[in-house]
């Protein structure tokens, strides 16, 4: 019997090589104060402005995309989805005070199509750039089994400082406070299942 290799499973390490060094460039170009070192460790390291803080706090989140990935599919256009999850979670962090500071992803797929990962992340590295943070670490993950074909999910994650008496978490609200509302430019990355099953009736 001849031994197997990764490729025999579906996984294509080469692949996943020329991708990283894609990858490498977008991450270098949203490179911030702080960012040490480049991609390739075992973890990625960021230097804190604790200097520039009394009393700094961390905050962190991580979120996905959703559904929205079936209208990346359907349009055959990628890298604005990459832009969609980074706002998904630096919004997390903003609306509590956070300056975000470096955002790592996640990358899942049942087959690992180049091109179409290279239009995502650079996506993410265009919505790091908007944000003021860091792209400085990732995953990318080829399971043949789990996921169809070349279909792919999405998961982000983003860490942001903010002084500690300056955190907004709601606990100074009080009767007779104003509500701002401020229209949306649109949907932007909820309610895609329900989006999606309405178009399909219409």
């Amino acid at each position: 019997m001849s031994s197997l290799t990764y490729q025999d499973s579906g996984v294509d390490i080469t692949k996943g090589n020329e991708l990283i060094e894609h990858i490498k460039p977008i991450a270098k170009s949203t490179a911030r104060e702080g960012v040490l070192g480049g991609l390739g460790g075992f973890g990625a390291m960021f230097e804190l402005p604790i200097n520039k803080y009394k009393n700094p706090v961390l905050i962190s989140g991580t979120d996905g995309v959703g559904t929205k990935l079936k209208v990346a599919e359907m349009l055959n256009k990628h890298d604005t989805i990459g832009i969609d999850l980074v706002a998904m979670c630096v919004n997390d962090l903003i609306v509590q005070g956070a300056e975000p500071l470096f955002f790592l992803d996640y990358y899942a797929t049942g087959k690992l199509n180049t091109e179409i990962a290279v239009s995502v992340i650079s996506g993410i590295g265009e919505g790091c750039k908007q944000s003021g943070c860091a792209l400085i670490g990732g995953e990318t993950a080829e399971m043949p089994g789990m996921y169809q074909g070349e279909d792919y999910d999405l998961a982000g994650f983003c860490v942001g400082i903010v002084d500690k008496d300056k955190v907004i978490d709601g606990t100074k609200v009080t009767n007779g406070d104003h509500i701002i509302a401020l229209g949306s430019s649109g949907p932007h990355s909820n309610g895609y299942s329900l989006i999606r099953k309405v178009l399909e009736q219409a």
